[in-house]
């Protein structure tokens, strides 16, 4: 199965598409998709969408995996975010791929048995449970890729 991990993002966005096979684990994809923090916030919602467009097409993914939203003390920042999510499961809802949200906390308790793992912890647990020559970055990626590993665990078969 494939499955797309997405870590919202507004300045950047972190993608991991990742092929489960029982057990087996393949990283296909990963990176970012950056937003030119000088851009009107239209375009830069624009970009976001696009983007997520294009790797769902890409990919033609059997599910995606989406980071809920979690506390922000910057309101700004939160609701930055959130816009940009919505695009993003807006992209995902015209694709019509089914949708697992996870929180933050699964996803480290998830790969690293820890819900409270730190960024380095996660990315190390990836590297290993992809069997990647290189630890993944920067950390919006591995994250994605985290949350894609967690959550195939969570589709509905």
């Amino acid at each position: 199965m494939k499955v797309f991990g997405i870590d919202p993002g507004f300045d950047r966005l972190g993608f991991g598409v990742i092929d489960t096979d029982g057990s087996k684990l393949a990283c296909l994809e990963y990176g970012c998709v950056y937003t030119d923090k000088k851009a009107e916030l239209l375009y830069r919602i624009q970009k976001i969408y696009a983007a997520t467009r294009e790797l769902i097409q890409k990919h033609a993914p059997e599910a995606v995996i989406v980071e809920q939203l979690f506390f922000q003390t910057n309101v700004t920042t939160a609701m930055n975010v959130g816009m940009a999510r919505g695009v993003i499961l807006l992209a995902i809802a015209e694709a019509r791929i089914p949708l697992v949200e996870i929180t933050p906390n699964q996803v480290k308790q998830g790969i690293t048995g820890y819900g409270a793992a730190n960024k380095r912890q996660v990315q190390e647990m990836v590297q290993r449970l992809l069997n990647l020559t290189e630890m993944p970055r920067p950390d919006d990626a591995a994250d994605a890729l985290a949350i894609a590993i967690v959550g195939a665990q969570l589709v509905p078969k």
